[in-house]
């Protein structure tokens, strides 16, 4: 099998043989993973984060970030497993152990961890549920949860001020965010929320500012990317279209032809 993935709960175990570009682009809870075998890359706008074998990642939630799966060039899959630390479970372990945090966490949304045998550990043992993820039980998950929470507050203390800021996004410049966030293709509620706001007060934000409705102003500026990339940097079509947002080659290949009045490969 090329590809298998595997959401158990809040525990994902995927591994692919074959080169995969991600469709998701918005974070919403906070994620740890491990990368078992191959390469995994990570990018916002402001940095990318290369994974190799025993590499641990942090990505902090409500952020935009795309990611690549490589199978390695010895035939080895990609191949990784992940945690999601939900906000519900995170406010449950600090209520029952009484953390409180003062101020919101200014640092990096995502970062690796130095290799640490404990954390190491833990998803070593998650490693059987690919062959039987019907065993990683509800109640398993939920402890597995608790487990690796007590062993990043082991690991950095100052990791507390980051798994309970649970204070959301406040009103930014909404011009500024969507002209460096238009090709992560997330729904217009996640722009959203991204830039402090209600989707009504998002729409009428957005109208003032750009007189278009957010789905016209999305799909131009996606297409007038692909189409600097194909004419100017001589990229494919086929590379071309999940980099600047969209979701199927399909879909992409008539949105061009409609705006430009000719196909994306003769260009």
């Amino acid at each position: 099998m090329e590809t298998i993935d595997i959401v158990q709960h809040n525990i994902l175990l995927s591994c692919t043989s074959k080169q995969q570009f991600s469709q998701e682009h918005f974070w919403g809870e906070h994620t740890l993973s491990i990368l078992l075998s191959g390469e995994g890359r990570v990018y916002n706008n402001e940095e990318t984060q290369i994974y190799t074998p025993g590499t641990i990642g942090f990505l902090k939630r409500n952020q935009l970030a795309k990611s690549i799966k490589i199978p390695s060039a010895d035939g080895q899959p990609f191949k990784s497993i992940g945690i999601i630390l939900d906000e519900e479970s995170l406010k449950q372990y600090s209520t029952e152990n009484e953390i409180v945090t003062k101020l919101p966490y200014t640092g990096k949304m995502m970062f690796q961890l130095n290799q640490n045998r404990f954390i190491t550990g833990f998803f070593d043992s998650l490693v059987p549920y690919f062959e039987q993820p019907e065993q990683l039980t509800k109640r398993l998950s939920e402890l597995k949860t608790k487990e690796v929470i007590e062993l990043l507050l082991a690991y950095d203390s100052r990791l507390k001020e980051l798994l309970f800021d649970f204070s959301e996004p406040f009103k930014i410049d909404l011009e500024a965010f969507m002209k460096s966030h238009f090709t992560y293709n997330v729904p217009i509620k996640q722009f959203a929320k991204l830039t402090g706001r209600s989707i009504s007060t998002f729409k009428r934000d957005f109208k003032k500012t750009f007189s278009q409705t957010p789905e016209k102003w999305l799909k131009d500026m996606r297409l007038d990317k692909a189409h600097f990339l194909i004419s100017e940097k001589k990229q494919k079509p086929s590379e071309v279209y999940l980099q600047v947002g969209f979701e199927n080659f399909s879909h992409f290949s008539t949105s061009f032809k409609e705006r430009f009045g000719y196909n994306a490969s003769t260009v």
